[in-house]
Formats: C-alpha cells, sequence, structure tokens
C-alpha cells in the first residue's frame, strides 16, 4: 500500500478530531469520475492508489463530494454531450453501488438530509461548458440529471467564453455565454468561474443574478499561476456573495513549483508522454494517476521541489484576508491534479482543521471553511432561482 494508505493514522489534537468530525466537510471537486468509466471500479473499497475511495471519505470526515464529468477540450459537438450523459450516468451508478454509504444529491436540503441520515452526499459537476455542445436544451437536461455546477471552460475557450490558458476568442463571455448564465440561474444550476479568463469571469459577474463559485482555484498573489485568483478579482467574487475554494495542486499552491515547471516545459511533456505510454492514449484515469505518480518521482530525484500540505494553509490564509471568513472553502481536484505532501488523498483532511486551529482560526471560522460557507451559496442560488420564477 502505498505511504496515504489507511494504515497510517495522522497526528492531529484531540480538539481538531472533535471538530473535524462534528463539522460538515466538502470537497467541491473532485476527478474520480475518470476512474468510473474506466474498468470496474468501486468507491466502496480501500484502493492503493488515486486518492477518492469512501474509506478514506470516512476517514477524512467528509459530508459532500462534488464528482466533476470531464473530457478533453478538443471533444465537442454530439460526441462531448454523449460522454457527458455517460460520466452522469457512471456517477450515479457508483451511488446505487453503495447505498449504505452514499446517497445522491443536488441542493443544500440533499447535503442536509444525507448528513441527518449518517451518509456522504454525492454531487455531480460538468467540467467545462463544451460538453453541453452550444445546446441550452442540453443544460436543462444537465439540470434534469442532478448537475449542480457547471464549470463554464476547461484548459479550452468555448465558442462562448475565453478560458484563462487560452488565448481570448470572445473578449470573455459572448451573447450566448450571456443567455447561458441567465439559463443557470433560472435552473438553480451553480455558475463555476475556475478555470475562465479574468475578462470572463468580470462579465459573468455583470450579468449573473445568483452569487457564483470558483470550485477549485487558489491565490494568485502566492502563485502566479493563470488559473489562480488575483486579489481584485477574489473581491469582485465576494461582493456578490460568491465563494472560492482552494484548489491543492501543487503547481497552483507553489511558486517555487510552478518556476521549476516554467523553467523547464520539457518535464510536462516527458510526464505526458509516458503516462500515456503506460496507458494508452483513451485511458484518461490511469493517466491521470501516472501523471502523478511520475511527479512525485521527479520531486524525488530533486527536478522539482516539495511542496508541503502547509501550503494549502497559507492560501486559506490570503484567501480569507481579501475575501473574509465567509467566502472560502476546499476544492481538492483530488484524483485530476498532484496533491502536496502530507495530503496525498481526501483521509488526511482533518489535518486542516488541525493547522487552522494552530493558526488561530476559531471553531466556527474553520466550520465556514470545511464547509459551511458552500453550503450558504448554494442556498442563496436556489433562492435567487426561486425569486426568478
Amino acid at each position: 500500500m502505498p505511504p496515504h494508505a489507511l494504515d497510517l493514522p495522522i497526528d492531529i489534537s484531540a480538539k481538531a478530531r472533535d471538530l473535524h468530525f462534528r463539522s460538515l466537510v466538502i470537497d467541491t471537486h473532485t476527478d474520480t469520475t475518470q476512474r468510473f468509466i474506466f474498468g470496474d471500479f468501486d468507491l466502496g473499497k480501500c484502493h492503493a492508489d488515486g486518492s477518492v475511495d469512501i474509506p478514506r471519505l470516512r476517514e477524512g470526515g467528509v459530508g459532500a463530494i462534488f464528482f466533476a464529468a470531464w473530457i478533453r477540450g478538443t471533444i465537442t459537438g454530439r460526441e462531448a454531450v454523449e460522454k457527458a450523459f455517460a460520466q452522469i450516468e457512471a456517477i450515479r451508478r457508483q451511488v446505487e453501488r453503495n447505498p449504505n454509504d452514499l446517497v445522491a444529491a443536488k441542493t443544500a436540503g440533499d447535503i442536509l438530509r444525507a448528513r441527518k441520515a449518517g451518509k456522504i452526499a454525492v454531487l455531480t459537476a460538468i467540467e467545462g461548458a463544451h460538453m453541453m455542445g452550444g445546446d441550452l436544451g442540453v443544460l436543462r437536461e444537465f439540470a434534469a440529471r442532478g448537475v449542480s455546477y457547471m464549470t463554464l471552460t476547461h484548459v479550452k475557450n468555448t465558442d462562448w467564453a475565453d478560458a484563462s490558458t487560452d488565448a481570448p476568442a470572445h473578449n470573455g463571455l459572448n451573447e450566448f455565454g450571456r443567455r447561458a448564465i441567465a439559463e443557470m440561474n433560472r435552473l438553480g444550476m451553480i455558475v463555476d468561474v475556475s478555470h475562465v479568463s479574468d475578462k470572463t469571469l468580470s462579465d459573468v459577474l455583470a450579468v449573473s443574478k445568483a452569487p457564483v463559485l470558483a470550485s477549485h482555484s487558489s491565490c494568485y498573489a502566492l502563485c502566479s499561476s493563470p488559473r489562480n485568483l488575483s486579489d481584485d478579482l477574489i473581491r469582485a467574487l465576494v461582493a456578490r456573495g460568491g465563494v472560492m475554494q482552494i484548489n491543492f495542486h501543487m503547481a497552483f499552491l507553489s511558486q517555487a513549483f510552478r518556476d521549476a515547471e516554467t523553467a523547464h516545459p520539457e518535464y510536462e511533456q516527458q510526464v505526458q508522454e509516458e503516462a500515456q505510454r503506460l496507458c494508452g492514449e483513451e485511458d484518461e484515469a490511469c493517466q491521470l494517476l501516472e501523471e502523478d505518480r511520475l511527479v512525485r518521482e521527479m520531486v524525488a530525484q530533486g527536478k522539482l521541489p516539495r511542496v508541503e500540505w502547509t501550503a494549502i494553509l497559507d492560501h486559506i490564509d490570503h484567501a480569507v484576508k481579501i475575501a473574509g471568513i465567509e467566502h472560502v472553502g476546499l476544492g481538492s481536484d483530488c484524483d485530476g491534479a498532484q496533491m502536496p505532501f502530507g495530503m496525498e488523498d481526501e483521509s488526511k483532511l482533518p489535518r486542516i482543521t488541525d493547522g487552522l486551529l494552530a493558526r488561530g482560526y476559531s471553531e466556527e471560522a474553520i466550520e465556514k471553511i470545511l464547509g459551511g460557507n458552500v453550503l450558504r451559496l448554494m442556498q442563496d442560488v436556489e433562492a435567487a432561482a426561486r425569486a426568478g420564477d
């Protein structure tokens, strides 16, 4: 078993353990869905690889988790739509396969009912609006199938919104994009602005009648990845009631790690090519896991700097300083990114509670960061949809 297996319990204070396990812990972004569609993966078993399964969710005190349906941005049109539907169905099957532990959820009320029943709420997200094929009817079908939020772009622009990691094509959000936001507001679907360009985010804030979510983004002031949010954008997001969820990916947490990657672009190419060689081009789940392993090997070889889990606390500190305690939470990006050392999987989440207590956060503040803030945002989005009916 790897060093993040359950037979290695983490060392935290009794106070932190008590607080963590009586709090509602919500992780707003994981990519484990890729594992559901390749092979016979069962969330109910403790796996020797990856970051998410029911035993580790229980060990980490997780009360609600968002699984993202995702495909590469080069796949568009009806093929993208059908792949999105297939992944939504794969998430549903995992819930049906593990009814004693999991329950399908979409709303804040669903999460609270799951918690009362002692179950983990499973929520569905669409990561990249290219998966709706430019059709608002598909967006409505996503909502009907239980999707709670949609990320407007992934790494590439869509036909109606610019991504943070692509050359601008629309100067932010175009007219169809504004209609899509309005429809998401009407449906009570959360608008997720992680991955979008700064201009797209500004345009979304200007048109959305509901607060928006950055489901897995960290702080640009601490690490200058285009995927992270500047202080000005954080302030704009929270001025409209939004919430930003800190991403655990090492390259979004550490400037030193980002600088090393930027100085050696061949590393990323080597990792991707080797992962494809080992897994084949089609098995995205295997590739993501191999990329994580290969990056960790590079850290061990001294090619990339080691990033400790406490970097997550640094980003929380900065986000709270800029946004206030009501607007920060956790969006790990587990099974889709390289986790920092000491936070390799969901079982390690109690360390965050312990670390925040050590940094002087109150119990009430920690409960908000762990899940209370995003639960409130969900309630606000649902209220805005009811008000618009």
